[in-house]
This record gives structure tokens, C-alpha cells and sequence, in this order.
């Protein structure tokens, strides 16, 4: 996450665009915090290639051709445009860098948070040593003059796949704001679609969206739906190691679930990588705020490991 910050400490001496993933929703090829410069004839780094990098690109050459300050954010629907079965969408900034506003980087180190405004013509940045992230959505209204933006430095966020909107879904969503996690949102009802983050997939595709799940991608299941949940925990288990896939449950629901996986072919070694009740051990009740808090100190502990 700091590699971006090497190339603006390396800026070449010409026009250069910075490209900023501010947010995404669904399976985005890469997180929120993700750079890459610009050039007329050139760039360095990448936001996951395909048709979105290449508009990306395309607008980017647009904006070198405005005032240093300028920026422009867009929205693209994933779905449609890399043909991805389970679509989400990305929100991009598109900035055309002013060598002067650039004295933050000085301070730019790992464990710090950058704060980034934005104004009319203008994107000034500061580094702090105590803030707060903010929480940027793929959809709604997008970002305007006066508004503020604040991340960590040098932390790559864990891809988190999270199946299921329902009261603890949307409670453990709710209580990520600032949390080193990269949410990926699936269900399958279509009234949930109107939920921030949610991305609504078909029950015969959902699965999918695990297909490119990296290693360190934690998956927590609770969907609605029994049937659904073991589909889900069977596709989880079956590719390559991911670093942590969590069901929610009763113990009646874990056994059953437990043998079932076993004679579908599961391996010994692939059902201890199952971790089911999901949450930190000791902490009590069924609320979904707690379940919710409970879940995310679970996922906090892999840091590191």
C-alpha cells in the first residue's frame, strides 16, 4: 500500500495523473486505497487491467489536459462492463497532480493515517498520527468540493467476503468503519439490493464469487437459507486455502453440516479450516451487534499470522 507513495516520492518531471480506487462493492479486482499514475505516453502500477483500467486510463489523459488540482471521480458498474457474474461496482478519482501539494509525503509512514480534501481545483493532503478512517461507498452520491477522506498508510486492508444481509450481516458491515478489511458483500434476494455494499447475485452463480478469492481473504457465512449456507461453506473448502471461513450456526446445524461435508469429499484437512461458531470464544449473546463485534475481533486476531 505505500508503493504509490514511492512513485510520488519519484514523480517524473511531467504532467502525471494519479488514479485512486476510493471504494468498491462486490468482487472488484482490486481494493479500496489502490493507485496508479499516468502519464501522456506512459504509467506505472495498475487498478486490476481490463476495460476498467483502460477507461480509467483514457480519462486520466483527459484530465492532463486540465489545471494541476483537477479531479474527477466516476462510478462504474462492474457487471456489465468485465462481463463478472457477480458485477459489483467501483467509485475511481482521477486527479491531475500538482507537484507543490505534495510536502505530506515527508510524513507518510505505515501506521499513520492521510487525510485527503477536496476542493474546487485543488486535492490537499495531510498526514496524522491519530485519526479515524472514513467510510466511502461504490454508490450514492459521489464526493463533492469540501469533502473529506481519511485512510490508513502502508496497511493493506484483508479481503472480506461476507454472504448474508441480514440483521447481522448488515450489523458486522455497520461496525467496520475504520477496520483494516476490504468488504465483499453477497446475497442472493433482490429487496436486499437497496442495501449500501450489497451486491445481489443469482443462488445458482453465488458461489462463484469465491472463485478468485486470494489467500488471505477471510469468508464469513449467514445467509438466510440453510441449503445456500452449505453450497457456500462447500465451495470455501473445496478451492485453495483461504485464511479464514466462518459459519454461523447452532451446534446442530455444524454437525450435520460437518458430515455432509465429510462424504461430499472434504477433506480432514480442509474441514479444520472450517471455523464454526463464528466469533471471538467467551463472548455471550445473540444480538446482532454483538455477534457482529464478536466476528470482527475473531478476524482482527489473524493480523500477522
Amino acid at each position: 500500500m505505500t508503493q504509490w507513495i514511492g512513485w510520488l516520492r519519484r514523480l517524473p518531471d511531467r504532467p502525471t495523473a494519479m488514479i485512486s480506487l476510493l471504494a468498491t462493492e462486490g468482487s472488484a479486482p482490486r481494493g479500496a486505497g489502490t493507485r496508479m499514475l499516468v502519464w501522456a505516453d506512459g504509467q506505472e502500477g495498475t487498478i486490476g487491467g481490463g476495460q476498467l483500467e483502460l477507461r480509467a486510463i483514457a480519462q486520466a489523459r483527459v484530465v492532463l489536459d486540465m489545471p494541476r488540482g483537477t479531479w474527477r471521480v466516476q462510478d462504474y458498474p462492474l457487471g456489465p462492463m468485465l462481463g463478472q457474474c457477480c458485477g459489483g461496482r467501483v467509485r475511481l478519482m482521477v486527479e491531475h497532480l500538482d507537484p507543490a501539494a505534495l510536502d505530506w509525503l515527508h510524513d507518510a509512514e505505515p501506521g499513520r493515517m492521510l487525510e485527503t480534501r477536496l476542493d474546487d481545483g485543488t486535492v490537499t493532503r495531510a498526514v496524522h498520527v491519530r485519526e479515524t478512517s472514513t467510510r466511502q461507498s461504490a454508490r450514492g452520491d459521489k464526493p463533492t468540493p469540501g469533502a473529506r477522506l481519511v485512510e490508513p498508510v502502508g496497511e493493506r486492508p484483508r479481503p472480506f467476503y461476507l454472504f448474508g444481509a441480514g440483521h447481522v450481516g448488515q450489523a458486522i458491515a455497520r461496525h467496520m468503519t475504520g477496520l483494516p478489511f476490504q468488504l465483499a458483500w453477497f446475497d442472493t434476494r433482490p429487496e436486499q439490493a437497496a442495501i449500501d455494499g450489497v451486491t445481489v447475485v443469482d443462488e445458482q452463480t453465488v458461489a462463484d464469487c469465491l472463485a478468485d478469492a486470494p489467500a488471505d481473504a477471510a469468508v464469513a457465512i449467514l445467509t438466510h437459507d440453510h441449503p445456500l449456507d452449505y453450497h457456500l461453506v462447500l465451495a470455501a473448502l473445496s478451492g485453495k486455502p483461504l485464511a479464514f471461513v466462518g459459519l454461523i450456526g447452532s451446534q446442530t446445524k455444524i454437525a450435520r453440516f460437518r458430515s455432509r461435508l465429510a462424504a461430499d469429499g472434504v477433506s480432514e484437512e480442509a474441514l479444520a479450516r472450517l471455523t464454526t461458531p463464528i466469533g471471538m470464544p467467551g463472548v455471550r449473546g445473540k444480538e446482532p451487534d454483538v455477534i457482529a463485534i464478536s466476528v470482527l475481533a475473531q478476524l482482527l486476531t489473524l493480523r500477522g499470522a
